[in-house]
């Protein structure tokens, strides 16, 4: 992959530098380096005749920072792919909200470095010369994803993988078909924002509507006699308050 590291500290991009340098697929990676983000455009724009699939970007630099360059980015016909590599672990949400393939915190560890850059190498972005992945038939638009704090390490996980969203006291459990995650949050502040992809089928629990199989006849220690919802993908079933199982037929039948 062709490369463009941005920092404005010489020593930070030499490590980077080194990091690339000792990744396992070396031969496939070309770097460049830029101190600001005006020299970075100047190799991305037309005029520089450079193409890159993927821009390792600092956040704090003099001038434009890199928050701003991002959102520049994304004008470009065939913007690169995004891994910000910053020293602040505070700007998480706004970078993942410019879509970023990732998020690094210096100092970057080799596996941390490895990992965004096979993210980036999935990435599907026109005109990078990267072949796209399979993409399932639920899969949402670019930049649906759920960011989430989990045991310091902050991660984008894409609605299109979500199956259920779970009120736990003070949190919210997610929960895809791999694993749970958990989430700060309000059920129904989620419930608003995504109101196409989930439905409510209790006071604390909110469904993909894509994953919804079928509406089953259940008996719950605590509620007694009553109604859960099957997922695709998930053996366990969810609890269908009274009052949501006509929603939830409604949902089966579309």
């Amino acid at each position: 992959m062709n490369i463009l590291i941005v920092d404005d500290e010489a020593l930070a991009r030499s490590r980077l530098r080194t990091l690339v340098g000792d990744c396992t697929d070396t031969e496939r990676h070309a770097l460049t380096e830029a101190a600001t983000a005006a020299e970075a455009m100047a190799l991305l724009t037309p005029s520089g005749g450079r193409a890159f699939d993927v821009v390792l970007l600092d956040i704090h630099m003099p001038g434009q920072d890199g928050l701003c360059l991002a959102q520049t980015l994304q004008t470009l016909s065939h913007p690169p792919a995004v891994v910000f590599v910053t020293a602040h672990a505070d700007h998480a949400v706004s970078a993942f909200e410019l879509d970023a393939v990732d998020y690094l915190t210096k100092p970057v560890r080799l596996e941390r470095l490895q990992q965004a850059l096979a993210k980036a190498q999935r990435a599907h972005r026109p005109g990078s010369g990267m072949a796209p992945p399979s993409t399932p038939a639920t899969a949402l638009p670019p930049g649906e994803a759920l960011v989430i704090q989990d045991r310091g390490r902050t991660e984008r996980v894409p609605l299109a993988e979500v199956l259920y969203l779970k009120a736990e006291q003070k949190y919210v459990t997610v929960r895809t078909a791999a694993r749970s995650y958990i989430l700060d949050g309000s059920l129904s502040e989620l419930e608003t924002r995504y109101p196409e992809q989930f439905l409510r089928i209790h006071r604390n629990a909110l469904v993909a509507r894509r994953a919804v199989r079928a509406l089953e006849k259940h008996y719950d220690p605590e509620e007694g006699e009553g109604w859960a919802v099957r997922l695709h993908g998930l053996a366990e079933l969810l609890a269908v308050s009274r009052r949501q199982v006509a929603a939830v037929r409604e949902e089966i039948a579309r």
